[in-house]
């Protein structure tokens, strides 16, 4: 029998505890609603903030995971670059305000089918896939390991990824520029 389980001990939950619980619900509802604006907003520039919310909220939920370092590249990958790409992209595209330009175009019923069947997947996953993982720990061994991985094994496909940043970014100004007639 566990000591927390004794009679003696009462399994109530303090003042630290409840607000923990408390700031991870709001941080998760907030998370939830950034997604939300992402996927419902007419106006792309407020989807992007909605996206800045939702990945900011994934950056804090790391830190509830106690995953220091998956935070800080969260804030720094996708905060920080992806996302003041995506910002970038947005603001430099012409039309953006348009009310001539159709909001919704005809994949929008296989778009709306092939999310909801995602979601049934990863819903069915998530309820029956066994979560726990003992000896599963965050040591600086593991991180060096990590560290030393990305920067060799996985160095090409991150230098990839930044050229395929750069060419998106070079598409959104080709497609931003003033037509010379």
């Amino acid at each position: 029998m566990d000591v927390l389980d004794s009679p003696l001990m009462p399994n109530t939950v303090g003042p630290l505890e409840f607000a923990a619980k408390a700031a991870f619900y709001a941080v998760s509802a907030m998370t939830l609603a950034g997604a939300w604006i992402t996927v419902s907003a007419k106006n792309l520039f407020r989807a992007a903030l909605g996206l800045a919310m939702a990945l900011f909220g994934v950056a804090v939920l790391y830190l509830f995971l106690e995953a220091e370092f998956l935070a800080v590249t969260q804030l720094l990958v996708y905060v920080g670059a992806i996302l003041t790409l995506i910002v970038f992209g947005v603001m430099l595209t012409a039309r953006i305000a348009d009310p001539n330009v159709p909001r919704w175009n005809q994949q929008a019923g296989a778009a709306w089918a092939l999310t909801a069947a995602l979601g049934i997947g990863l819903a069915r996953i998530l309820f029956t896939a066994p979560w726990d993982m003992p000896g599963l720990s965050t040591t600086p061994a593991k991180l060096s390991a990590l560290g030393h991985t990305i920067l060799t094994s996985y160095l090409l496909p991150f230098e990839l990824l930044s050229l395929l940043l750069l060419g998106a970014l070079v598409g959104a100004l080709f497609i931003a520029r003033r037509d010379p007639r």
